[in-house]
């Protein structure tokens, strides 16, 4: 291939990739930890407020949740600066999200065992978290986008982003092993220091990443389509609507499990070892089959075949998880669950865009990704509400020490824990029976968009200095 001259190829510098991935996995961490497992157990196990109450936070809290996310999107996509349109929301929005974390932690004067005041605490405390949250992981996630115009440049980008994505589980799965009992006051400060620390940390890394990789300026050129008209095309798209119920459900289980995991080690008394051990073998274990599987199997029955186990896993928790094998078991599904998540759902988000691009002859990353989480924020709060509300009717009484539950209590923390989750996985593996994109029709789709995304990257590349390389 012959090339215009004074053409270079594109290059994501190395430290660029790696801090991108860093500050998408520090953000994975506090969200980890505030959605799916330190926050309600801090408020409910540790400060006293009821369970009742905790989950009508959470489904309050849901509707600004919902709605956020293409409202920030759209108001991002449409900022000007000098440094780009995503990093000042990173950079200057990363104190302020250190700030929103601590305010969980910290303790109000006279909130001891005063229940609207740890209510109101834990509300308010969300909804400014979540802003921040939502504008600063929004414009991370676009990030690539931004960073690289060619497929083979963003592609360098995502292999950083899988390895550091394994922290968003690890990190939060270890910091359990820290958490201290009901009445054990050192405990809880140390506890609450502990997460206040992590929060500015966590922050820090994030401030520090956007000096590290820089925006294109020329893609702030690009034409950007009406607001409501780009909500309405999303919705015509049914393999878009089909997705979403995976997509929902995929954010249900890792809130529900990550949740429930807190729970079900205080008082089950499972030994952890062995199920971080199967758990890790499920998650690397996985990713292999995934990624070797992949084209031979196609993403739909990837993706249904990862529901099953998924599930499956689910049902071995449910009828087994006062026992270390068929717990351990459970747990390797949910490795197998976990990873498929992180890697075919992604994929499988990309053809649902091509296909639109197919349709509209436009590439609308960033509304798909607005209206998923209009779509699949529902879930976090809705999986809080549940597990609280399905151990409170078994009879959990928080005021307990770990491990002094009744055995009814107990069922409930595994009902609570795995039963709506699996119910949703099973729900998936036969509606995605539904999704379109598959087979060879779709596949000679895939040719002629890659086709022409090669000659679109080719024109646009060279146009603005760059070297096209197949």
């Amino acid at each position: 291939m012959t090339h215009p001259p004074n053409l270079h190829e594109e290059h994501v510098p190395v430290k660029s990739r790696i801090w991108i991935s860093v500050a998408d996995a520090a953000t994975g961490i506090l969200q980890s930890l505030v959605a799916a497992s330190a926050l309600t157990y801090y408020f409910v196990k540790l400060r006293g407020l009821e369970t009742g109450l905790a989950g009508i936070v959470w489904l309050i809290f849901g509707i600004w949740n919902a709605i956020n996310d293409p409202l920030l999107g759209y108001i991002s996509d449409r900022t000007r600066t000098k440094i780009g349109r995503r990093r000042p929301y990173i950079r200057y929005g990363s104190p302020l999200f250190a700030l929103a974390f601590i305010l969980f932690w910290v303790y109000l004067p006279g909130s001891e065992g005063h229940q609207n005041l740890l209510f109101i605490q834990m509300l308010v405390a969300l909804f400014l978290y979540d802003t921040l949250y939502t504008s600063i992981a929004t414009n991370i996630y676009i990030m690539p986008y931004e960073m690289a115009v060619s497929n083979k440049a963003r592609s360098t980008i995502y292999i950083w982003k899988i390895i550091f994505m394994v922290f968003t589980l690890v990190v939060p799965m270890a910091l359990e092993r820290f958490k201290p009992d009901v009445g054990d006051v050192a405990g809880i400060i140390s506890f609450r220091w502990l997460m206040i620390g992590f929060g500015i940390g966590m922050a820090a890394l994030i401030f520090a990443s956007t000096f590290f990789y820089r925006e294109k300026h020329f893609a702030q050129e690009q034409q950007q389509p009406p607001f409501f008209t780009a909500i309405k095309e999303c919705f015509t798209n049914r393999s878009f609507v089909v997705f979403e119920t995976i997509s929902f459900t995929v954010i249900f289980a890792q809130t529900a499990l990550m949740q429930g995991i807190w729970l079900y080690f205080d008082e089950l008394q499972v030994p952890g070892l062995p199920l971080y051990v199967a758990l890790a073998v499920g998650i690397v274990g996985g990713l292999l089959l995934w990624i070797n599987r992949r084209d031979r199997w196609g993403i739909k029955a990837s993706t249904r075949i990862m529901a099953l186990v998924f599930a499956l896993g689910c049902l071995a928790l449910l009828l087994g998880g006062r026992h270390v094998i068929p717990a351990a078991l459970g747990f390797l599904c949910f490795g197998f669950g976990f990873s498929g998540g992180m890697y075919l759902i992604p994929l499988m988000n990309g053809d649902v865009v091509d296909f639109d691009e197919h349709k509209t002859g436009l590439r609308r990353e960033g509304m798909y990704a607005g209206i998923n989480s209009l779509i699949t924020k529902p879930a976090i709060s809705i999986a809080q509400w549940a597990l609280l509300a399905i151990i409170t009717a078994f009879g959990y009484d928080q005021t307990l020490a770990k491990g002094t539950q009744s055995v009814s209590a107990q069922t409930g923390v595994l009902v609570g824990w795995v039963a709506p989750t699996g119910v949703l996985l099973l729900i998936c593996f036969f509606a995605l029976a539904l999704y379109p994109l598959a087979g060879p029709g779709w596949e000679e789709i895939k040719k002629r968009l890659s086709a022409l995304h090669r000659e679109k990257e080719k024109s646009y590349l060279e146009e603005h200095g760059y070297q096209f390389v197949e």
